[in-house]
């Protein structure tokens, strides 16, 4: 597990392009699959694109972007993770697609090799059930924007082993971020505490308590957040933050982990934030 130097990435959504692009960029040979025809090809774009902006601040040479580029290599099927020591599941938060996803690379992937989900709340211990693979099975939950974002939650299941842990944090900490290790409980650390504050602004805007500009200017200027609640939960996805508050409400069984109506009823008009352009505030600019 130690000498890993070729990863698969299944999805090229937003934190499967910027897995796949941290990882290029520490000199892994990275490969990316997406069930979706042409999907990988524009995420490729977009990394390039976002390195080349770098270059024109002059934080990066044209050198480092060939070679990133050069390590990123689109696959058109699972088939061809044969020889990759760590595979990194990043699609939707379903569980059933999910678990067809590891129950394929499971039967594709050497031995020995570290089958990850990048999963923001789903049970490690559940997903990696699936597989004939439990102990080298472990959540490496990047956060977005992956390139910019420091921390990886490297989340044991029940059966991670202690290597697969280890060598999780080693790759972490190879692509510059630093890995802190949590159970496997619901939401983990970071969604157990920031979505409830996140469902807890959405509560005060329900009931007028302030406006959403006023809800996140209290927690900017007064709690020193560089973003408030609101216009986080547009970047993260009002349907993510609604999945998540439902994990937490089935699995930990307390109200105060009900979904508050208003983000429900966000979601289902498809307001879901930056990704349809309107959330709490527009983004039609």
């Amino acid at each position: 597990m130690s000498d890993i130097r070729e990863v698969g990435v299944v999805g090229s959504g937003a934190m499967g392009q910027g897995i796949a692009q941290v990882f290029a960029q520490s000199g892994f040979t990275v490969l990316v699959y997406d069930s979706l025809d042409g999907a990988v090809e524009r995420a490729t774009g977009r990394i390039e694109k976002a390195l080349n902006r770098q270059v024109e601040k002059g934080k990066l040479n044209a050198d480092s972007v060939k070679k990133t580029m050069s390590n990123i290599h689109p696959v058109g099927g699972l088939g061809e993770f044969k020889s990759a020591g760590l595979a990194i599941e990043a699609i939707s938060e379903l569980p059933e697609a999910k678990n067809a996803i590891h129950r394929e690379l499971d039967g594709i992937l050497p031995a020995s090799a570290i089958l990850a989900s990048n999963t923001s709340s789903i049970s490690i211990t559940a997903l990696a059930a699936q597989t004939q693979r439990p102990e080298r099975f472990v959540g490496m939950h990047f956060f977005n924007p992956v390139p910019l974002m420091g921390l990886v939650e490297v989340i044991r299941g029940l059966e991670t082993s202690d290597e697969t842990m280890d060598a999780a944090c080693r790759l972490s900490e190879a692509v510059g971020k630093t890995p802190l290790r949590v159970q496997d409980h619901p939401g983990f650390v970071s969604n157990r505490v920031l979505m409830p504050m996140i469902n807890e602004a959405v509560n005060c805007l329900q009931e007028g308590v302030a406006d959403a500009e006023t809800i996140d200017g209290v927690m900017k200027l007064g709690c020193n957040h560089p973003m408030g609640p609101l216009a986080l939960a547009d970047l993260i996805g009002l349907d993510v933050c609604l999945h998540i508050m439902e994990v937490l409400h089935r699995d930990l069984g307390e109200d105060r982990y009900r979904p508050c109506p208003l983000l429900r009823k966000m979601v289902l008009a498809g307001h879901l934030g930056r990704k349809t352009k309107r959330g709490f505030f527009s983004y039609e600019r």
